[in-house]
């Protein structure tokens, strides 16, 4: 089953500052629902562990992302994919952009394309772009929580 999906954030803080975060695993880790493990493989290489819930399936997916078309401290493309086991799997690419927000911080803009097979695909579209959405709100409010306390603290 073929996804799209696409989203704006404003981020309270620079450019240099979100980039920076972006690209720290720990950062990541933090921010993503579900993570068990992000680790650093190389510059552009991550393996990750995460679990997942959608609908009545949950899975423990595993695999690996790649960072491309790097262009600090403007965007890139990150693509990835993992395997759930029974659950199925899910692979795609997000093209994540960064700019200067009206008022200052930073507008973050992303563009998904995503396929997901297996159960997690008979589960339904609506279901599953449901729980895509929530899921990337989730992890996009504990990123500007986490900035928003790095600019305190600092």
């Amino acid at each position: 089953m073929a996804m799209k999906m696409s989203g704006e954030y404003t981020l309270p803080a620079d450019r240099e500052t979100v980039w920076a975060a972006l690209n720290d695993p720990d950062v990541l880790s933090a921010c993503i629902p579900g993570c068990e493990s992000f680790e650093k493989v190389s510059d552009t290489e991550y393996h990750a562990v995460a679990t997942s819930k959608i609908g009545p399936v949950k899975a423990k997916f595993k695999g690996e992302v790649t960072l491309s078309d790097i262009d600090p401290p403007n965007g890139y493309k990150i693509s990835g994919q993992g395997q759930g086991g029974v659950a199925g799997f899910a692979k795609g690419a997000a093209v994540v952009r960064l700019a200067d927000a009206e008022g200052g911080g930073t507008l973050l803009t992303y563009d998904v394309d995503a396929q997901v097979g297996g159960k997690i695909a008979q589960i339904g579209q609506r279901l599953v772009n449901g729980a895509a959405k929530k899921t990337a709100d989730q992890f996009f409010n504990n990123f500007r929580d986490r900035l928003a306390s790095r600019e305190n603290a600092a």
